[in-house]
């Protein structure tokens, strides 16, 4: 790195590690002062007078060494790159929310920030059928040119990772460093999403996964995002976090419905009540978002959809099987109210179901219950949520 650039990144990692000055403080002082050059350059008493501490304007004075050396061996590694607000390449729309991130660590294609994004976001311990409906939306949209952006948490941003590596791109924004990878078990979608995608954080390398992280997180994948969509949610859970950060930053933002008697379709329920679009359809996200996407959208052909996997074949299945897919919905049921329904003994129901579930006619869910897995058509390449 030549000495000018590391100059001028040191100016903006002091801004950004100093005690108590957040990126909304650290865009007034752009604002006031004119770049991070000059705020440094700016004097005790100019600093004081702009509402700092003393143990901020000394950070400012003299950063912390140990950071600024880890951020400088994080860059030596290739593929890595620092986006500040003065770069050509930080996200235009990022620049436009409140307080955006001084520094973005990005490990992969920087490229894909400036392209139209999608965030897709759910809760950690989703029912079977909000993982199939987090990767078909993914995939789908994603096949059509969209980028895909989550947090790479557990269940539901797993779920849309991985379902838009299949059809195009993604980018996971980190609540940790960007030389950690949290959860550890996602070690290797993470690997992936750096290889086909970009992994972003605005967070120092070294620093965990403390939980204070993850709310700020959420605000640059709703920032990053021309909508996002929210894929199964209890109440109070951190994905309607970044649908209200979406709402406040002007972006729209869009619910799956599900079940009344599904609790994790509670927090997306409340959200279409607020306003948010309900959707079941891929393609009503692509109206909604027609406008904006304008020129960016790849001009699609069926080529470009993908197959949806075609509905078992139940020509094979007896009087008995019938029967029981009969009486099965696609809420959860547990084996004693299919008993009830059927009039069948548990021990028959308990072998059909399993038979059921390896021949994809049915999913299990958490508490040993069992629904219809969503069918598809076989004749025709459909989009998430037809049928």
């Amino acid at each position: 790195m030549k000495p000018a650039e590391r100059e001028r990144l040191t100016h903006w990692l002091a801004l950004a590690l100093a005690p108590g000055v957040g990126p909304r403080r650290i865009a007034q002082l752009l604002e006031r002062f004119g770049g991070a050059a000059e705020v440094r350059e700016a004097g005790r008493a100019a600093l004081s007078d702009a509402g700092l501490s003393n143990a901020a304007i000394n950070a400012i004075g003299a950063p912390d060494r140990d950071k600024l050396e880890a951020t400088f061996t994080w860059l030596a590694h290739a593929g890595t790159q620092l986006l500040t607000p003065d770069t050509a390449g930080y996200p235009r729309l990022l620049r436009e929310i409140g307080g955006p991130p001084p520094l973005l660590f990005v490990r992969g294609d920087t490229a894909l920030l400036n392209e139209p994004q999608i965030g897709i976001v759910g809760s950690r311990n989703p029912t079977a059928g909000g993982l199939e409906t987090a990767r078909d939306f993914a995939g789908y949209l994603a096949g059509l040119g969209l980028v895909v952006t989550s947090g790479l948490a557990l269940g539901i941003d797993a779920a849309a990772h991985e379902g838009a590596l299949a059809g195009g791109r993604t980018i996971a924004v980190l609540g940790t460093g960007p030389d950690r990878v949290y959860p550890a078990a996602h070690r290797d979608l993470a690997r992936r999403i750096a290889d086909n995608g970009a992994l972003v954080s605005e967070l120092i390398p070294g620093t965990g996964p403390h939980a204070s992280n993850f709310p700020q997180r959420n605000r640059i994948i709703s920032g990053l995002s021309l909508g996002t969509l929210v894929v199964e949610a209890a109440v109070g859970s951190g994905s309607l976090i970044t649908a209200r950060l979406a709402s406040e930053q002007g972006r729209e933002v869009f619910a799956v419905p599900g079940s009344i008697h599904n609790p994790l379709a509670r927090g997306c329920h409340a959200l279409i009540r607020q306003g948010a679009k309900l959707v079941d359809s891929a393609t009503q996200i692509l109206e909604e978002l027609g406008a904006q996407l304008g020129e960016y959208l790849d001009e699609a052909g069926d080529s470009a959809i993908p197959v949806e996997p075609d509905r078992p074949d139940t020509t094979e299945l007896d009087a008995d099987h019938h029967r029981l897919l009969a009486c099965m919905g696609y809420d959860p049921l547990a084996p004693d109210d299919l008993i009830a329904r059927t009039g069948l003994p548990a021990f028959e129901i308990a072998s059909m179901l399993l038979l059921l579930e390896l021949q994809g006619h049915v999913v299990s869910h958490p508490g040993g219950r069992y629904s219809l897995r969503g069918g598809r058509q076989t004749t025709e390449r459909m989009e998430p949520g037809q049928s």
